[in-house]
């Protein structure tokens, strides 16, 4: 049978084809479920980096600011923030609506982009009015309430348009027509100015309690205008009713001065929060990290920047009038969703990444053991063509032969299956027909046996029975 020697050849072939594609392979797959792992790794805990826009150069915000990118920075949180230095409020809302920032300080009376959310409080801004005292002997009376400034003429500190509109809305509720006031505005360089213009009959000023430019302008109105009188909003209630982006609060006694005490008892007036603000389309995550990291790092600024105090968390009720974003909610109220809800969906895309790989992997594997496949195909052809070759054997040493080379062709197609590249149908119909070659074997050994014995038998000198002539095909 002439199988033996090429036989031998062949699976020395795929033996170095095996070896040299096998370690490729499992290097390969190994490489792949660690570049996914890293992937992921890198992407859950890579830091966010979040833009604010903030503004104007020197002021109050943009120091806070500051200090909270540095403390950031030097915890290694999970959010990296990265101050833009803007104008102002308006341009600062401008790059949030243009997506050049993720987050923006505003006060919240502005125009917000649309879907914009609060995220935290930075401190609450005070509308205080004040009239200075009528010198003696001067025309016109002391201003005692805010239904006497019909006619007068306001100096008001802010040029845009929200402390125009704030003290308008202010005027038209507390029963006076805003078109039958002056009203003056100064930048915040021009204060001193404003303080020394005698023709100013009531000041309005919008900022925080401990603002030090506030207190320092009502001394110096005080100094040169005569002791203030502070102007009640009596209407701060209504007018927080009909506009739910003001509140109604009190300005404590003494709250700009104690020697002496300004004012000299509690005065009720509006308010209106200044912000940090975000796109309700910004990860809830994202922004959960960052209000964690603000109110982690809000004590170690105080001893710094006093500011830092008045920071405060967002209203987190549904109808509020600038409502929270989802992720501050979620830290704010405590229910931040655990690693398996973020993630869960995450894992099990990479559990059928994996799989989808594996299946590659395996397809990949198939395709470069093609030429084994079909030389087993051809080996199993040549086993069952072996079948009439063991029929026409005439000794014991040819059926040898041929029983050493199914061995050797047994011992690849094993090897070919460990491998995987035939498979276990392969595998079976192979083993049906190396069944029917070794019954071959066995029938044609047991007549070549009887034929022995009986030719023994019949010369009684012990001659031996001389094979017959076996064709080359049939070798």
């Amino acid at each position: 049978m002439p199988v033996p020697s090429d036989l031998s050849v062949r699976r020395d072939a795929s033996s170095r084809r095996r070896n040299r594609f096998g370690p490729w392979l499992a290097l390969a797959s190994v490489l792949s479920v660690l570049t996914v792992a890293l992937a992921l790794a890198y992407w859950v805990w890579q830091p966010a980096t979040l833009r604010i826009a903030v503004g104007p150069a020197g002021s109050d915000d943009q120091a806070l600011i500051a200090a909270v990118a540095k403390a950031f920075d030097a915890r290694g949180g999970a959010v990296r923030l990265v101050p833009i230095e803007t104008d102002g409020t308006l341009q600062s809302l401008n790059l949030l609506g243009a997506g050049k920032a993720e987050l923006a300080v505003a006060r919240g009376d502005f125009a917000m982009p649309a879907d914009t959310n609060s995220v935290a409080i930075l401190r609450r801004n005070f509308v205080v009015l004040w009239a200075p005292a009528a010198r003696k002997g001067a025309a016109r009376p002391k201003i005692m309430e805010i239904a006497s400034l019909t006619g007068r003429r306001i100096g008001v500190v802010g040029l845009g348009d929200a402390n125009l509109n704030l003290l308008r809305v202010i005027l038209a509720e507390s029963g006076v027509n805003p078109q039958k006031v002056t009203i003056a505005q100064f930048g915040i360089d021009r204060i001193s100015e404003m303080a020394q213009d005698s023709t100013l009959d009531a000041f309005m000023m919008v900022g925080a309690l401990d603002d030090k430019a506030i207190a320092s302008t009502i001394a110096t109105t005080a100094r040169l205008r005569g002791e203030p009188k502070f102007l009640s909003v009596d209407v701060s209630d209504a007018i927080a009713e009909r506009h739910p982006l003001y509140e109604s609060e009190e300005i404590p006694a003494s709250a700009f001065s104690t020697t002496p005490q300004r004012p000299d008892d509690k005065v009720d007036t509006i308010a209106v929060n200044h912000l940090i603000v975000a796109p309700a389309s910004l990860s809830e995550d994202t922004v959960a990290a960052f209000t964690r990291e603000l109110f982690t790092v809000r004590q170690s600024l105080v001893k710094d920047l006093p500011g830092a105090s008045h920071i405060q968390k967002p209203d987190t009720d549904k109808d509020a009038a600038l409502p929270a974003h989802p992720g501050a909610a979620a830290f704010i109220d405590g229910n931040e969703r655990s690693f398996m809800d973020k993630y869960s969906d995450y894992i099990w895309g990479v559990v059928l990444l994996l799989s989808g790989l594996g299946s590659v992997a395996a397809w990949l594997r198939h395709y470069l053991r093609r030429e084994e496949r079909s030389e087993n195909a051809l080996h199993r052809d040549r086993l069952l063509n072996a079948i009439s070759s063991v029929r026409e054997a005439t000794s014991l040493d040819d059926l040898a032969a041929m029983q050493s080379a199914a061995d050797d062709i047994l011992r690849e197609t094993l090897a070919c299956h460990e491998d995987g590249a035939i498979e276990d149908g392969d595998l079976a119909a192979f083993g049906l027909v190396l069944a029917q070659f070794h019954q071959a074997i066995v029938d044609r050994r047991a007549v070549i046996a009887q034929v022995s014995d009986a030719d023994v038998a019949a010369k009684p000198d012990g001659g031996v029975l001389q094979p017959f002539p076996i064709s080359t095909a049939a070798r």
